[in-house]
């Protein structure tokens, strides 16, 4: 199965050869119907109830992972805590040691160049 990459945000626009998910529902349905290489989030949505913390939640009770993991989130306190989540999970063994967590922050209105590498990673190790 081919994997994809997925960047979770409700108002930056993907890097190329991402797939954006809106919403958590939209993100848990690529979850469950495809692997995925590299998954980016934000934590603030449009539904300040169903935010990106809420998602991570999810993942790790119904082990849902990617190879990477990302946290792009501005928001620094709930962005925080979506890390903190998934390293705890994966101290507690409930995600794979595999599994690279990363905490990012990006501006909401562009994605910078010192940037792009991270992403581009993505690109490079699915045509490895």
């Amino acid at each position: 199965m081919k994997k994809i990459s997925v960047f979770l945000d409700d108002y930056r626009i993907a890097p190329d050869g991402y797939v954006l998910a809106e919403t958590i529902d939209e993100c848990l349905e690529l979850l469950h119907k495809f692997e995925i290489e590299h998954l980016s989030l934000d934590h603030d949505l449009v539904d300040r109830y169903r935010n990106g913390f809420m998602l991570v939640q999810r993942m790790i009770r119904d082990k849902l992972f990617a190879d990477r993991i990302t946290i792009h989130s501005a928001n620094a306190v709930g962005g925080k805590a979506m890390y903190k989540s998934l390293l705890q999970a994966q101290k507690d063994s409930l995600i794979p040691s595999t599994t690279i967590i990363s905490l990012r922050p990006l501006p909401l209105d562009s994605i910078p160049i010192s940037m792009i590498d991270h992403y581009l990673k993505t690109k490079i190790l699915a045509r490895s």
